[in-house]
């Protein structure tokens, strides 16, 4: 093990890393300490229902949701994580040139192909 003076630390590739997340745990740590002294504390009946909207729950908490919401829910996560590729591809568009642009042309065929796709099989129809 290689023992470090003073300086060297200072020089060490990971040293601005270690900086930041001391300073988010010391901040961290003082806002729940300030929170903890200085917020305010009050008990009351509505405070201790699971969601405090102003309005007493009704019915059974653990109802049947349809798979169809999941399935909508991981279809917009999918498409959504594809769209996220267009921002790099935007920005380096004029570097890429053509080559770049068919390459995000096939892109874009194969996800609407998908789209189209999960469309007529009725994934996206909410019943």
């Amino acid at each position: 093990m290689v023992f470090l003076n003073d300086s060297q630390h200072m020089n060490h590739p990971y040293f601005p890393l270690f900086v930041i997340f001391a300073l988010a745990t010391v901040v961290i740590l003082a806002l729940l300490l300030i929170a903890s002294k200085v917020g305010p504390k009050s008990n009351n009946p509505a405070k201790a229902e699971p969601f405090e909207s102003g309005n007493p729950p009704r019915g059974d908490a653990r109802i049947r949701i349809s798979v169809k919401f999941y399935l909508i829910a991981m279809l917009f996560l999918i498409f959504d994580l594809e769209v996220v590729f267009l921002y790099p591809w935007a920005i380096y568009l004029r570097q890429l040139g053509v080559f770049g642009l068919v390459q995000m042309g096939i892109f874009l065929v194969i996800l609407t192909i998908g789209y189209v796709y999960m469309w007529k099989k009725g994934a996206l129809d909410w019943d």
